[in-house]
């Protein structure tokens, strides 16, 4: 049997886990595996290369993914599908391993519709795919997210600043949420709930009569005033995203003006996907990968590996891209006890 895989969407931490257990799976069953280079984009294009033993060993612990990726959508032009579908065929794959998040995903529950053997693992740090409990990356994203509130705290505090600290999310608010209740921040902000700046001023200036001259505010870059999101220009991706980006600054702009207290901000973008993943997520893309085998050992197509409580189980990819899954209100009335 010939396996193919490969990642698409945005890097994030642990996609070599996930790649490194897919080959050592596959490996034991006697399959081979085809790494299809910078996503859909590599289908469409042919570019693929055998990945062996040797190809993997020792990518447990880099950062980002052997294969590359991109932000390709085959399903936006006829001729480039058309292509994919033909290079499928031709490379003489029996199944083919999609690694993403919910755009890449939704070209995969699309492929599978279109009678081609296609298994899912999801991918993103936002965590805001359905069907799972927890997606691989975000664990790491958490966790560089708490350290730099962690540090920020100490200069806060010694120039009486007030430290807006912008993270990812563009329409869930998991990473904010998370990091920000973890980092002991002082209010956060995410894309589910509209910001109210009389809110954000309430909590400050209830902080300021208590003694405590400095404050920090994590928000995800998906958080919006009651209207539009902030945008970096009007150019979209192939999916029709827009690049996100402002929010922080915007923010930090009118507290500065109604509080008079020096207020800046962190932008920690692409910080958050960078490097090594946590153990967490080596450990569950490890067991993503070797799900993923298995699945098309058993004939499981058109469906996704997923987390489950400790349980890896599987879930139909188009249920699992048909929602996001956003921050409930219950969790985040929870952490508004711990503002201020």
């Amino acid at each position: 049997m010939k396996i193919g895989v490969l990642t698409g969407g945005g890097d994030c931490p642990g996609l070599n886990p996930v790649i490194r257990a897919t080959v050592r799976t596959a490996h034991h069953y006697g399959y081979q595996v085809m790494g299809i280079e910078n996503g859909w984009k590599g289908l469409v294009e042919n570019t693929a290369r055998p990945l062996d033993l040797g190809a993997v060993s020792g990518i447990i612990h880099r950062g980002g993914t052997i294969l590359g990726t991109s932000r390709t959508n085959p399903y936006g032009d006829p001729a480039k599908l058309e292509k994919l579908k033909s290079h499928f065929k031709s490379l003489g794959l029996d199944a083919l391993i999609v690694i993403g998040g919910e755009d890449t995903l939704g070209v995969a529950a699309k492929l599978y519709k279109d009678g081609f053997k296609v298994v899912g693992v999801p991918k993103t740090i936002d965590n805001d795919l359905s069907g799972t409990d927890f997606t691989f990356g975000f664990d790491t994203a958490v966790n560089i997210a708490m350290e730099a509130i962690d540090r920020l705290h100490s200069t806060a505090e010694s120039h009486h600043r007030i430290m807006v600290v912008e993270v990812m999310g563009r329409h869930a608010g998991w990473i904010a949420l998370h990091s920000g209740i973890a980092g002991g921040a002082d209010l956060i902000l995410i894309p589910e709930i509209p910001i109210r700046i009389n809110e954000v001023l309430d909590v400050i200036q209830r902080r300021q009569r208590r003694g405590k001259q400095f404050s920090i505010v994590v928000v995800a870059e998906g958080a919006k005033f009651e209207g539009s999101e902030v945008l970096v220009g009007k150019k979209l991706d192939d999916f029709g995203h827009s690049r996100l980006g402002g929010i922080g600054e915007l923010l930090a702009q009118k507290i500065e003006e109604s509080t008079k207290c020096e207020t800046r901000v962190t932008v920690l973008g692409h910080i958050q996907r960078g490097g090594s993943a946590t153990a967490y997520d080596r450990v569950l893309g490890t067991r993503f990968g070797s799900k993923a085998v298995e699945l098309v050992r058993a004939g499981q197509f058109g469906q996704m590996v997923a987390l489950k409580g400790t349980e890896i189980v599987s879930v139909a990819i188009e249920v699992a891209v048909g929602k996001l899954k956003t921050v409930d209100p219950s969790f985040y009335e929870m952490a508004k006890v711990f503002f201020g």
